[in-house]
């Protein structure tokens, strides 16, 4: 469901006036809602940690002034969408602008680790959201289960899953799922 522009907007502005809460992991807007999750545990941050390395060590190659970044918001005003993933590949150089949000043209993957909390937000919301923004890969990794997904094409039509220790390759950039743990 797409909101119109000018209740997006509201939403925004409510959102950036939210007080930073102990606790709360990251506020988001989606289906006309604002959506506040909490902070990701321990094992959660280094799956993050550990998939940015290996990325970051691959992007000079693959894209060179890309970078594998955690902590920014993507934002799609015309869908009204506020997402906060829990990886990003972008130009490095989009960090410069004004702008408080990434736009999904500048995104070429996102990465989502799945929480205990809400499983559901990433399998389904998401998938349908970055889908919909045409971000061309979205790696969902779950650490409940040992296993993930790569999804890719327009749509996200292509899926692949996997198994934690299997060596994956989403588009040009091969990851070693081995690094990752379970909680």
């Amino acid at each position: 469901m797409s909101i119109d522009a000018a209740t997006f907007a509201r939403l925004r502005e409510i959102a950036d006036q939210l007080p930073q809460v102990p606790g709360i992991g990251a506020v988001e807007i989606a289906h006309g809602r604002i959506l506040m999750t909490t902070s990701p545990v321990k094992r959660h941050e280094l799956a993050v940690l550990r998939i940015a390395r290996q990325l970051n060590e691959q992007l000079p190659g693959t894209h060179p002034g890309h970078v594998a970044h955690a902590g920014t918001d993507l934002e799609d005003p015309g869908l009204g969408r506020l997402r906060r993933p829990d990886l990003m590949v972008f130009p490095e150089e989009v960090l410069e602008g004004d702008e408080p949000a990434l736009l999904p043209q500048d995104t070429l993957l996102v990465v989502e680790v799945v929480s205990k909390s809400n499983p559901e937000n990433d399998y389904e919301d998401k998938v349908r959201d970055y889908a919909a923004m045409g971000i061309p890969y979205y790696l969902l990794v779950d650490p409940r289960t040992g296993t993930g997904v790569v999804h890719s094409k327009p749509g996200y039509t292509s899926q692949a899953p996997f198994a934690f220790g299997e060596e994956i390759h989403v588009g040009p950039w091969t990851l070693d799922t081995s690094v990752l743990l379970t909680y």
